[in-house]
């Protein structure tokens, strides 16, 4: 995702600012063991005047020296560890916190952007952080069946709106287990406020937590900036247009909702035929069911999504409404 340099700095003061937190975090950390162990402190200095003197002593020619540095540092390892656990702590309390473990907070590993640096960059370009609010409040933990009853029975599933969610909870989990191994899509359908957005969220938000790059437009907001790429020639735009062919996961939410013409249908068939060939996998939502879908969206759009995309359909009544009379 290309970044002005601007952007790109103010993405990197916040890295300086997670390493800073790391270090005096650790600082803070070493002050309570040393305390608590004043022999590690001493020993810890030993080691270091230890350390420089072997250097030394090989710099000028002395072959033994190397050897003897790692037997002193091995036995100053075991004997670290056994002070820690005596007092209550580990080797890892030693060690430095990481808000990002993989590239150690500085968003790079062996000099390409990590996980963590792709998703920052999204999240400044796009503006997505009112998505990540909503994430906190919708997610796996948040979810409840209560609002799905167990009739009636649906005839194009054969299932009750209980049933029905069960199974997309249970293939939405399916799905982000299998996320790096097996490429998929979801199609989620059904009436206005069964739930969809909300299964769609609870992904968004675990792939998110496991360093994936996800984007979330409605439809509006996708075919806005696949006009203003196409008809604008708006350098931002044609930007974000790559960026909805490469990110890991795109969500596309209440498909039908925007105004229907010529333009978005073959947009969308860009867009879903782009990121198939990609390999990158995409999320729908839709009030719309597969016979409406067909007459709005050509067949090829049909077709595709038929064809690559596990279509759950979810029933029931109205949960928002729900909610209110409660």
């Amino acid at each position: 995702m290309a970044l002005t340099n601007s952007q790109y700095d103010q993405i990197m003061r916040t890295y300086e600012r997670k390493q800073r937190s790391a270090r005096l975090g650790l600082e803070e950390k070493k002050r309570e063991i040393y305390a608590a162990v004043p022999e590690l402190q001493e020993l810890e200095e030993t080691i270091a005047s230890f350390s420089v003197k072997q250097a030394r002593l090989l710099l000028e020619g002395d072959p033994s020296a190397l050897h003897i540095l790692k037997d002193q540092l091995e036995k100053a390892r075991k004997k670290r560890e056994a002070l820690l656990q005596g007092a209550g702590f580990s080797m890892a309390d030693l060690m430095p916190v990481y808000e990002c473990p993989d590239c150690k907070d500085t968003g790079y590993i062996d000099g390409k952007r990590c996980h963590c640096l792709k998703q920052a960059a999204i999240d400044l370009v796009y503006t997505q952080s009112n998505i990540k609010s909503i994430l906190a409040t919708e997610n796996f933990d948040t979810l409840s069946l209560d609002y799905y009853a167990d009739a009636p029975i649906d005839p194009t599933t054969g299932r009750s709106p209980l049933d029905n969610a069960k199974l997309a909870v249970a293939a939405c989990h399916s799905f982000i287990d299998r996320f790096d191994r097996e490429f998929e899509n979801i199609f989620f359908y059904g009436s206005t406020g069964v739930g969809k957005t909300f299964l769609s969220n609870c992904i968004a938000k675990e792939l998110l937590d496991s360093g994936h790059s996800v984007l979330y437009f409605t439809s509006f907001q996708l075919f806005t900036i696949l006009e203003k790429s196409k008809f604008h020639q708006d350098a931002d735009a044609m930007q974000q247009e790559d960026d909805l062919f490469t990110c890991d996961l795109l969500i596309i939410d209440d498909l039908g909702a925007e105004l229907t013409n010529s333009f978005s249908v073959s947009q969308l068939f860009l867009c879903l035929n782009e990121r198939l060939l990609r390999k990158r996998s995409t999320i729908i939502s839709s009030n719309l069911d597969l016979e409406k879908l067909f007459e709005t969206y050509s067949e090829r759009n049909f077709s595709r999504i038929i064809s690559n995309y596990l279509l759950l359909k979810l029933t029931g009544a109205d949960i928002r409404l729900q909610k209110r009379t409660q």
